[in-house]
């Protein structure tokens, strides 16, 4: 069984957290990319939500700048490609 301890990893390792939610929302994107359909777009801009509050919690933990702004740079060109394949979906 696993091991319960009175935070979260997510909260202890908050880079760790941004960094697998970046992960999730690109999957969530390609999906939505190579399958334009409302459902999957609508999961995509919920997984970049997710990650861009992992990001924001990372921040205020003064994590690695780096690794943040990195991950924070793939979220915008995730939002961009998203809001591309969101504009073909409403137009079909």
């Amino acid at each position: 069984m696993a091991k319960r301890s009175e935070t979260s990893w997510k909260k202890d390792s908050p880079n760790t957290f941004l960094s697998n939610s970046v992960e999730k929302a690109n999957r969530s994107v390609k999906q939505a990319m190579s399958h334009p359909e409302e459902m999957a777009v609508e999961h995509a801009f919920n997984s970049i939500a997710r990650a861009e509050k992992a990001f924001l919690n990372a921040e205020q933990h003064g994590e690695q700048v780096e690794n943040i702004q990195l991950n924070k740079e793939q979220l915008d060109s995730m939002r961009q490609q998203l809001n591309e394949v969101n504009r073909i979906v409403e137009e079909q």
